[in-house]
């Protein structure tokens, strides 16, 4: 469910990220849970976003520097509601 050519770049993208998951914005339905993450095979990290089971419902690449900066937005959730 990675897409590449979305892949998040930047902070400012990934809190929009998650405000559209938040929001409903991609018709998820039983969303528990978003983590950030890295692909055993590759080692690329990403945003995942996770049903009550863990299962992964979807995801996008994340760059490296998002991955270390946005640990923080993704543990504690955007602090704006809207885009």
């Amino acid at each position: 469910m990675n897409q590449e050519a979305s892949m998040i770049t930047n902070l400012e993208d990934l809190e929009t990220f998650l405000i559209s998951v938040e929001n409903g914005g991609f018709g998820l339905t039983n969303v528990a849970g978003i983590a950030m993450a890295t692909n055993n095979k590759d080692g690329r990290r990403f945003v995942a976003v996770l049903d009550d089971k863990h299962q992964l419902l979807l995801s996008r690449w994340v760059t490296e520097e998002v991955f270390q900066t946005g640990q923080d937005l993704v543990r504690n959730g955007p602090s704006r509601t809207t885009h």
